[in-house]
């Protein structure tokens, strides 16, 4: 399949894959106190596990994936099954375990899905040819409006039962593997097939693929700052109620998925490297924002925030499989998850260090995020500046 046969109507169908996976990521994220904390009767630190072993379980696979998949093919074929597999996971965990084994079978799930999506966006990169741009930019657009639907879905469905969020979350993941059987692109025929050792020898060699990475974990690792930080900044130091966290939080997902596409289609034409920079900065500067500004501004903030976000994911993706010529799209993408993964797990361990390093409050998040926005403008400038030539 080349990449003038990859229509429009193809890239919404792989959009909503990738919306129907990651759904049931965020699904829980409301309930997580009956979910997990009460469920289990453990403590808060305890209970962030939860979402800890997902991104382990996604550092873990993603390289591993990449290298498989680079050496033995069958893209198509392990992208459907890693699908069904996160589906099984998803509903074992809605059943009765204890914590230890819980979590285990959260760190699994958390594998499966990244390799779900990994191959997903690695065959529809290598088909759209030079529609590349604008096709990830439809998966970004799924991945992120998937991201934010699933905890505004998940707070209404959880109230009375949370573990409904884990029967959904593997009912929706089921619906997206039978899907991905008639949608997703055959592989495309390998000429040589690498051994491991070629394969890590080939991204060691591959000095351009540096400074992408470094910015996806960066990216990610900012994140991280808004999944634990932001919400208790808003609720613990302006008063803010859930329905309002909850709606600001929307106004900075729901720019940024409508802007994938349209951000993705440009970089096609225009250098990815100022797409990236000036997305990176204008992004980490609002950031810095974040810790200082009054509750009526975030209504601004978080917009533009969602904004500079499009403007540089979609093109980051784009300059790294640019700048990996030596390497496969799959491992590309792989390292790509994997540097994000890590970012996002380190970030709300961080966040929460430089809260307690300002003396809690309001100067504690502020100096939380002016780290944490800092972190990305100086990681886009010293990377872009030092490997963009």
């Amino acid at each position: 399949m080349s990449g003038a046969s990859l229509s429009t109507g193809r890239c919404l169908l792989l959009a909503l894959i990738t919306f129907l996976l990651m759904l049931p990521e965020t699904l829980p994220v409301p309930v997580l106190k009956s979910l997990v904390r009460e469920r289990f009767a453990i403590s808060d630190a305890w209970t962030s596990l939860f979402m800890s072993c997902n991104q382990i379980g996604a550092l873990l696979a993603a390289p591993l994936v990449g290298l498989l998949v680079e050496h033995f093919g069958a893209r198509r074929t392990l992208a459907i099954a890693a699908t069904f597999l996160d589906a099984a996971l998803m509903q074992a965990l809605a059943h009765p375990h204890d914590y230890p084994t819980f979590l285990l079978l959260r760190t699994v799930e958390g594998g499966a899905h990244i390799t779900a999506l990994v191959l997903l966006m690695s065959l529809t990169a290598d088909v759209a040819g030079e529609r590349r741009g604008r096709a990830l930019g439809w998966l970004g657009a799924g991945l992120t409006l998937g991201v934010a639907s699933g905890a505004l879905i998940g707070g209404q469905i959880g109230r009375g039962d949370p573990l409904r969020t884990l029967h959904l979350a593997s009912a929706v993941l089921l619906v997206a593997g039978m899907l991905a059987i008639f949608v997703l692109p055959r592989d495309t025929e390998v000429r040589a097939r690498p051994g491991f050792r070629d394969v890590v020898a080939a991204v060691r060699n591959e000095p351009g693929m540096r400074a992408p990475l470094a910015l996806a974990f960066v990216d990610r690792f900012t994140v991280g700052f808004f999944t634990t930080g932001f919400p208790l900044l808003l609720a613990g130091v302006h008063g803010a109620t859930m329905p309002q966290v909850g709606m600001l939080l929307g106004a900075f997902l729901f720019p940024f998925a409508l802007l994938s596409y349209p951000s993705g289609r440009l970089a096609e034409r225009w250098p990815r490297r100022r797409f990236v920079f000036w997305g990176s900065l204008c992004y980490g500067l609002g950031v810095m924002a974040v810790g200082v500004v009054p509750p009526a501004a975030m209504w601004a903030l978080m917009p533009w925030l969602g904004i500079t976000s499009a403007v540089m994911f979609v093109p980051t993706l784009l300059w790294l499989l640019e700048r990996a010529p030596g390497v496969g799209r799959t491992t590309a993408m792989a390292s790509f998850h994997a540097a994000g993964a890590l970012g996002f797990l380190l970030g709300p361990l961080c966040c929460g260090a430089l809260v307690h390093l300002g003396g809690g409050g309001a100067n504690g998040y502020a100096l939380a995020f002016a780290v944490a926005g800092l972190s990305e403008v100086l990681g886009a400038w010293l990377a872009v500046r030092k490997h963009g030539r």
